[in-house]
């Protein structure tokens, strides 16, 4: 009897290591799937962080936009009244208007302000013009390029905050 005992211990045995075995696959997929979704998680994170800090900068960058667009239209009328004054030539206030044109001029460029890059001749681009009219042109090689431009534009960073306003050739 001793004989029959010893293959059913083998036989429990064998069950148990199944069972296990069954168990322990159970328990390293269940691990590898927690990795996975805390890799995910990361990455999810990492990329809020590098989103969030750039947004940051953007709007660091842009913070005074408003106050900047309120103040180009006092850029104009200086840059109106020099070349009025030009034309009168000699006026005894010129000198001044002229500093403080310059100074104005400096403190909206240091705060990141920049004329857009605009030329006459240059190809006419709805990205980057605002076209006020349009007139026929002079030769077949001004269709569609810029004649004349009537209000300049600016930008602050890389951000076109007013366009140029510019007649283009027909």
């Amino acid at each position: 009897m001793a004989k029959k005992a010893a293959p059913k211990k083998v036989l429990k045995k064998k069950e148990i290591n199944l069972k296990l075995d069954v168990k322990l696959k159970e328990l390293n997929l269940a691990v590898k799937e927690e990795k996975d979704k805390h890799l995910r998680l990361f990455a999810e994170f990492e990329n809020y962080k590098k989103r969030t800090s750039k947004e940051r900068i953007e709007l660091y960058k842009t913070a005074n936009q408003e106050v900047i667009t309120a103040l180009i239209p006092i850029l104009d009328d200086f840059s109106r009244a020099n070349q009025q004054m030009e034309k009168e030539n000699g006026s005894v206030d010129q000198e001044g208007i002229n500093l403080i044109y310059n100074k104005f001029h400096e403190v909206l460029k240091n705060n990141g302000l920049k004329p857009t890059q605009a030329k006459i001749g240059d190809e006419f681009d709805a990205e980057l013009h605002e076209a006020i009219t349009q007139i026929p042109s002079p030769s077949e090689d001004e269709k569609g390029k810029i004649i004349d431009i009537v209000e300049i534009g600016y930008q602050l960073g890389d951000r076109i905050i007013r366009y140029p306003k510019v007649v283009v050739g027909l």
